[in-house]
């Protein structure tokens, strides 16, 4: 099983690419505070496809709280003859929670979000 869900805030705006017709990818970092006495902070990396990609680049920006469910996914390539790897989320699911704190932003799930661009 490859299952994975996190809430946190966006380290990135969002980076929207096209990659033909109505093929679209966008992909934001995201910081997760473990919590507990000793909290610490997890970066990731996180990839979202087509419709909900154009919704995350529309409304989201750097500070947004989000939460997310999606799978990881490992990839390995080479530069300049050295074998490189990363783990990214492949996000399914982003539910737009808060904004940044004192920034007024609204809520917006992503079923209203989604509800509204139709």
């Amino acid at each position: 099983m490859n299952s994975v869900i996190l809430i946190g805030n966006l380290t990135t705006d969002v980076e929207l690419r096209e990659l033909g017709d109505e093929k679209r990818l966008a992909k934001f970092g995201l910081a997760v505070d473990r919590g507990g006495k000793d909290s610490e902070t997890d970066f990731f990396r996180v990839s979202v496809w087509d419709r909900q990609a154009e919704l995350c680049a529309d409304y989201l920006a750097k500070g947004r709280k989000i939460g997310l469910e999606g799978r990881l996914r490992y990839s390995t390539w080479e530069d300049e003859g050295k074998k490189r790897s990363a783990v990214e989320v492949v996000a399914y699911r982003v539910e737009f929670l808060s904004g940044p704190a004192g920034s007024g932003a609204e809520v917006m799930p992503f079923e209203a979000a989604a509800a509204a661009a139709a």
